[in-house]
């Protein structure tokens, strides 16, 4: 009998077995990003909706950054804030396996245990204090300063900091912020208000304890910011969209594209590549955006652009990408590495 191989890689995997259907469309969304990005020099913008960095997407989504293979994101301000809530609080979390089953009285109880629940993980809530009270510094900071920054700027600047030295409660490298600061990319947070952090800002605004809203910069300022990175990357690259889930995470990034091409009257490449991960159905809005082949008349891509739509759960399909692309690299590296000691070998 053959022996089971307990050391297959996750890629080999999926070439074996994700065959067919959604899975079929995995493997080859996962194939598209390699070949765009790694192959082809492209530069990949993802968009991070749902409770993503509770789910620890960290924990691919962060090498992947490192590697090299994002080169911004357009997150919910809900995705950015809990993956600095898992840093500090995770060995905190609790589980409620029995999720499904909850009933209001029994959310009640982990209310009043001091705890906020997304879907089976429950974040205590000193974690979120914790922050905003790092982040107020920072805020009142500029206020005295009249300076302005981007929201995702000012979680750089605890990073930067070193607020996180010694608070971290699980390895940084899980940290998919942290690498992006690492990367120094930017992270655009549309409606950042929509989130713990930035109903906290406006309440601090709104008692006197920060002086203005001025000093966190608005959406049109990110979108304005966003439409430079574009130019900026269309001059030499290809640009692809990996996209998580719906909502104004994806809609706010793809529509630079159209912007700049309308509004502005200049020319640009559409996205080269595109992947909706998502479990919601396009009609009765429950999939906040369009699908791929409306996205044409809203200039947006291209009848050719390579495009995948893989209706499963975003939280068990995008580490399977993240993890393909990643074991990729290293292949690709491995063989660069070994044609070059060829080439060497050659030469002497």
């Amino acid at each position: 009998m053959r022996p089971y191989n307990q050391t297959m890689p996750v890629s080999d995997f999926l070439e074996n077995n994700f065959l067919h259907f959604n899975a079929r469309e995995l493997l080859q969304a996962a194939k598209g990003y390699k070949q765009f990005v790694i192959d082809n020099d492209g530069k990949m913008l993802v968009s991070l909706a749902g409770a993503m960095s509770t789910a620890e997407i960290g924990k691919t989504l962060a090498p992947l950054i490192r590697s090299g293979c994002v080169h911004a994101i357009s997150s919910t301000g809900a995705n950015i804030e809990e993956d600095l809530f898992n840093l500090t609080g995770n060995t905190r979390y609790r589980i409620e396996p029995e999720w499904r089953y909850l009933t209001m009285d029994r959310d009640q109880e982990i209310l009043e245990r001091g705890y906020n629940r997304v879907t089976d993980t429950c974040i205590p809530e000193d974690v979120m204090v914790d922050m905003h009270l790092a982040l107020r510094d920072c805020w009142q900071r500029a206020a005295s300063r009249n300076d302005r920054y981007f929201h995702w700027e000012y979680c750089y600047q605890l990073i930067r900091d070193g607020y996180f030295i010694g608070r971290s409660c699980i390895p940084m490298e899980s940290s998919w912020v942290l690498a992006a600061c690492e990367m120094d990319i930017p992270i655009y947070t549309p409606g950042a208000e929509d989130s713990t952090i930035g109903n906290m800002f406006c309440a601090d605004v709104m008692q006197g304890v920060v002086s203005t809203h001025n000093v966190l910069k608005s959406g049109t300022e990110q979108f304005q910011h966003l439409t430079e990175w574009y130019r900026a990357n269309d001059k030499n690259h290809e640009i692809g969209f990996f996209q998580i889930g719906g909502g104004i995470a994806g809609d706010f990034a793809m529509c630079v594209v159209p912007s700049i091409i309308q509004d502005h009257q200049q020319p640009c490449k559409h996205w080269r590549y595109f992947t909706h991960i998502g479990d919601a159905v396009t009609s009765y809005g429950g999939y906040s955006g369009c699908p791929a082949n409306e996205k044409i008349t809203w200039h947006k891509l291209d009848p050719d652009t390579e495009n995948h739509t893989i209706n499963s759960d975003a939280s068990i399909v995008a580490p399977l990408i993240f993890q393909y692309v990643l074991e990729q690299l290293h292949v690709s590296g491995a063989q660069h590495s070994g044609e070059k000691a060829e080439r060497g070998k050659a030469h002497a």
